[in-house]
């Protein structure tokens, strides 16, 4: 039964990447634009991670793989196909909602990982530090990634069309953007920015890859002291992957809306 269900999930999530392949834009938003801010990388310091350039790029790069190819490109599926009554007719085969969900995703999820995992090594050969805590920053990634897919769920549920999208999209990319500016905003401020998605990615990355505490350009935290400051983000992230899910679960709408 297992096996079936990841057959019909991974054929399904191949037609998915086919279509994202042959859409020039699409893939452009996928693809580059991720892999695009690790340029700012040849900009930075070669040294021991010093400086924050090195980390300024790479929490950019992973935000634009968490909004594009993940967040905004399910989005736009979601929306698409709801009107095309391609989801309800999927829904009357064999195949689950959740495979149904899981397939549409995982060409966008997939790319974004992979986008991760391609910074490490970019980073190194560019002088930056390897990651000091190797887990940390996975988990950063993992829950980073199955946050903004929720999101494009429950921005889906009242999103009437495509090009709806464009605007429906923007509370969820502010959100993530003023988060990851924040660093420089005053105290007062950042007590309240710090709640945000973006803030606790950003703070985590730091953490995790850098060793920076708090608004420190240089490391001053040893891979122990990597756990005890990830505490505070790393609870808000989950707390606000918890509340997507919960969302996107009891908004999904599978027809076109009236």
């Amino acid at each position: 039964m297992t096996t079936l269900s990841l057959s019909r999930t991974a054929g399904l999530a191949r037609a998915n990447a086919t279509l994202v392949v042959r859409n020039k834009l699409t893939l452009t938003y996928a693809v580059v634009i991720p892999l695009a801010p690790l340029l700012l990388l040849l900009l930075g310091d070669s040294g021991d991670g010093s400086n924050g350039a090195g980390a300024a790029a790479i929490v950019t790069a992973l935000m634009m793989a968490a909004l594009f190819p993940v967040f905004y490109n399910l989005l736009s599926q979601l929306v698409t196909r709801r009107d095309e009554l391609v989801l309800k007719r999927l829904r009357t085969g064999e195949s689950t909602d959740a495979e149904i969900i899981a397939s549409l995703a995982l060409p966008g999820l997939v790319i974004a990982l992979a986008t991760a995992l391609v910074a490490v090594p970019f980073a190194m050969l560019l002088g930056q530090p390897a990651p000091l805590n190797p887990l940390l920053y996975a988990l950063t990634v993992v829950v980073t990634l199955l946050l903004f897919a929720a999101f494009a769920l429950w921005t889906a549920a009242w999103t009437k069309n495509a090009e709806a999208a464009q605007i429906t999209s923007m509370p969820v990319i502010l959100l993530a953007v003023l988060g990851q500016v924040a660093i420089g905003f005053p105290d007062e401020v950042r007590r309240f920015t710090d709640l945000t998605p973006g803030a606790a990615m950003t703070d985590l990355v730091r953490v995790s890859w850098f060793g920076f505490g708090t608004d420190d350009v240089e490391r001053t935290l040893d891979f122990a002291g990597t756990w005890s400051a990830a505490g505070q983000p790393l609870l808000v992230l989950v707390a606000w992957a918890a509340v997507a899910i919960y969302l996107a679960r009891r908004s999904m709408r599978w027809e076109p809306r009236s």
